[in-house]
């Protein structure tokens, strides 16, 4: 059974898993699902049509699952989903959406710390690491292992591909590659994120490929179109070069 503390406010409706834990002064509203020893400290308010994984840990004060900042929301049912085994640190913001029927996710095995915000309509892959005051606007894409530095916000409809590595206080205002390392105001891709891929277990081949790939996309002088066409033509496939080739080439904003 669930371990409910007697301050805490469940609205009737509310589903909450075996063991999940309600701690003091935590709002938890009428259609809200927590999944299975899943534990909300204290002072956790959560709302809206949300749906929390197993096993998560959601810190003082985090509000999850609101009505969105977005200015053009008239209201109708949107949705908040967050994976399972994800870390909530304190003030943490993820919101619902704008259109009927939209949702904002979070993946699973995630850690958002202490102020970060996931704005409406985003999608937030698995493992991926938001440090304090990450900011991702509406509409926003993170792959899978990205990790995002403090103070870095991300403008809306921009895409961050999987194991990129943001520096702190950094401004992303085009889609940022999968597997490069970049930072600035305006951002600027500095190379692979070699440190991160290593640690992620790519391995020293596919490394060396995508280096060669950085190569031609940054240092070549060519424009996107010809730098994705030599990059099939010179680099011999892997699955990360095929999935950094597919994501520039869908790219709709422009690359970093």
């Amino acid at each position: 059974m669930s371990n409910v503390h007697p301050t805490a406010v469940v609205s009737a409706g509310a589903e909450l898993g075996a063991n999940a834990e309600i701690g003091p002064y935590c709002v938890i509203g009428p259609n809200v699902k927590i999944g299975s020893g899943t534990r909300l400290m204290s002072h956790v308010v959560v709302d809206g049509w949300t749906t929390i994984g197993a096993d998560c840990r959601l810190f003082p004060f985090a509000c999850i699952g609101t009505q969105t900042q977005d200015l053009k929301y008239r209201g109708g049912k949107t949705f908040v989903v967050i994976g399972d085994r994800t870390t909530l640190r304190e003030y943490v913001t993820v919101n619902a959406c704008t259109n009927e029927g939209d949702t904002t996710k979070v993946g699973s095995d995630c850690t958002l710390l202490a102020y970060s915000h996931v704005a409406h309509a985003c999608k937030v892959g698995n493992g991926v690491i938001m440090s304090n005051c990450a900011t991702l606007a509406g509409d926003v894409q993170v792959e899978d292992m990205a990790i995002i530095g403090g103070l870095a916000a991300v403008h809306q409809f921009t895409r961050i591909g999987t194991m990129v590595m943001v520096g702190g206080c950094s401004a992303i205002r085009q889609d940022v590659p999968p597997y490069m390392l970049v930072a600035g105001n305006p951002a600027e891709v500095h190379g692979p994120n070699s440190v991160g891929l290593q640690r992620r277990g790519v391995s020293e081949e596919s490394r060396h490929k995508i280096k060669e790939a950085y190569k031609i996309l940054y240092r070549r002088q060519l424009n996107v179109k010809d730098a994705v066409e030599a990059i099939r033509r010179e680099i011999q496939p892997c699955p990360e070069i095929e999935h950094l080739v597919d994501f520039v080439s869908k790219s709709e904003r422009g690359i970093t």
